[in-house]
């Protein structure tokens, strides 16, 4: 019987295991369940009478009269409507665009709502005497802080910055003008809420699917309302659409509503809105699958590389320079990243950053417990502190140049922004150019010590395969769109790439003579 003191670290790796692999199961199966509903997505199929099933028509197959009216109210379902537009008689297959102008009540312009109500009804009926009418009601107006340097000093003299109301330009109205007849058995979730059933006869029938795409709206459009406001402009478009893509916006709009609920700003929002709508549907499906094998490679990469260092205990072959330049550049790119992208990534980088600097304790064998203080080194450790120093000194004759040379061209810069701005800028654009020079010191100590035993391999093939994939997507004009990731950014992930590739050389030469025996015994073998 071993003592129950050997036991325990056995059964907290364990534990970490089943966790990890836990974690990893339930992504896998939240990838699977999402591709499932994309299938079903993508394959509508409609209802066939002949097998006896019971079908829902649509009521745009009659080709009735019908008439777009759009009104102004206060308050969503409100009787007191204001005229805006009238189309008539209405095409539900066609496609136009209107500009008028809209008379904004007084309770707009003092810092209130209003609402555009889309109605699609009988000709010649008015649409609250209707039965069979659609409606859908947007908001015209959105709050955000003040753009105005003078309603800032306003908000400011009160004692904070306070939301004004913003006028919203652009209407874009949709509608499905496919004739597809739906199975009532298998009627999908996402359609179902914007349906109205009515028996005619024998046969059931469905009003027309109304949508009002909010996605077209930006915040860099939104003009603010001031109390002198008493008319202001409105673009009405209208769309038939098919119902794969009314599908395919009401699924947009639900991802726009869980990423405000989340606190997403509108400004992230906005990037988020512009690849989605900017692309194709199937190289979207294609870029969520991408994603989510960048996301297992990135968790799998951190999962190892987080349990390789947990269990070092001699820090010999690792060079603290390069461990502290990549903390460094990590926490210049989060820095670097927070003036200009996402939360979407943002997230990513900044436990990345994090990682880091527990791996900064840990190479210089910081405890922070009671007191501060740093442990003593052995002899192979100090060893290979003299073969960092000596990389670095070797490499700090050509790094110091090159990163003044580029603060000095950056000057220009320090005009258009301010001091902070041009200081982030220039050291991000030092990390960009210059960050693979921080790879040196480590590969000298592998040769110095003709090992590479002390690296972690598994996290630099994840990781390498993650920024390959990144990589490749970016060269490509398909997803040259895609805003999240900026040009210098994705240069800058070539450096695990080239370290990988390192890694597999100086593995081939530094491997062990049993090792290397043991290969040539199987190429003998294959022979």
């Amino acid at each position: 019987m071993f003592p129950s003191c050997y036991l325990k670290p056995a059964d907290s790796g364990g534990k970490r295991s089943a966790l990890a692999k836990l974690l990893l199961g339930v992504f896998v199966v939240y990838a699977l369940h999402t591709a499932w509903l994309l299938y079903g997505f993508l394959n509508n199929k409609p209802c066939d009478r002949s097998r006896g099933e019971l079908c829902i028509s649509s009521y745009l197959l009659n080709r009735p009269r019908l008439q777009l009216s759009v009104f102004t109210c206060l308050v969503p379902e409100d009787s007191q409507l204001h005229p805006v537009l009238r189309v008539e008689p209405f095409d539900p297959f066609s496609t136009f665009e209107r500009e008028v102008n809209v008379s904004l009540p007084e309770e707009t312009r003092a810092n209130g709502t209003l609402y555009a109500a889309v109605y699609v009804h009988k000709v010649g009926v008015s649409p609250l005497e209707d039965r069979r009418e659609v409606h859908y009601a947007a908001q015209l107006t959105a709050y955000m802080s003040p753009v105005n340097k003078e309603s800032q000093k306003d908000s400011q003299k009160v004692g904070s910055v306070r939301p004004v109301s913003h006028w919203r330009p652009l209407l874009s109205i949709t509608m499905m003008s496919e004739d597809f007849s739906f199975n009532k058995a298998g009627l999908p979730s996402d359609v179902r809420r914007y349906m109205r059933v009515f028996q005619e006869g024998r046969q059931m029938m469905y009003l027309p699917l109304l949508l009002v795409n909010e996605l077209s709206s930006r915040v860099k459009d939104l003009k603010e309302i001031s109390s002198s406001s008493e008319q202001l402009p409105l673009t009405v478009s209208y769309e038939g659409i098919s119902l794969r893509k009314f599908r395919f916006w009401i699924h947009l709009h639900d991802i726009v509503y869980s990423l405000r609920q989340f606190g997403f700003s509108e400004e992230n929002i906005d990037e988020i809105k512009e690849t989605l709508v900017g692309s194709n549907l199937y190289l979207l499906v294609l870029t969520a699958l991408i994603t989510a094998l960048q996301l297992v490679c990135e968790f799998l990469a951190l999962k190892n590389d987080i349990s390789s260092w947990r269990k070092k205990k001699s820090m010999a072959g690792m060079s603290r320079k390069t461990v502290l330049w990549r903390c460094l550049c990590t926490l210049l790119i989060f820095l670097h990243l927070l003036e200009e992208t996402s939360l979407l990534v943002l997230l990513p980088v900044g436990l990345g950053a994090c990682v880091e600097v527990w791996k900064v304790f840990k190479v210089f064998k910081i405890q922070l417990n009671k007191k501060f203080h740093i442990k003593k080194l052995d002899e192979d450790e100090q060893r290979t502190v003299e073969y960092d120093e000596q990389a670095s000194r070797y490499l700090s004759y050509l790094v110091y140049p090159l990163c003044i040379s580029g603060a000095v061209f950056s000057l220009a810069y320090l005009r258009q922004r301010n001091y902070y701005s041009w200081l982030i800028n220039s050291f991000v654009t030092g990390v960009y150019a210059f960050g693979f020079l921080s790879m040196a010191p480590q590969v000298f100590i592998n040769h110095k010590l003709k090992s590479v035993d002390h690296l972690q391999g598994a996290a630099l093939m994840y990781r390498a395969l993650n920024t390959l994939v990144s990589d490749a997507c970016s060269c490509t004009s398909f997803f040259s769109s895609t805003p999240f990731f900026s040009s210098s950014h994705q240069l800058s992930c070539f450096r695990d790439e080239l370290l990988f590739f390192l890694y597999l050389y100086q593995r081939r030469r530094y491997a062990p003579k049993s090792r290397k025996r043991e290969s040539a015994n199987k190429k003998v073998k294959t022979q």
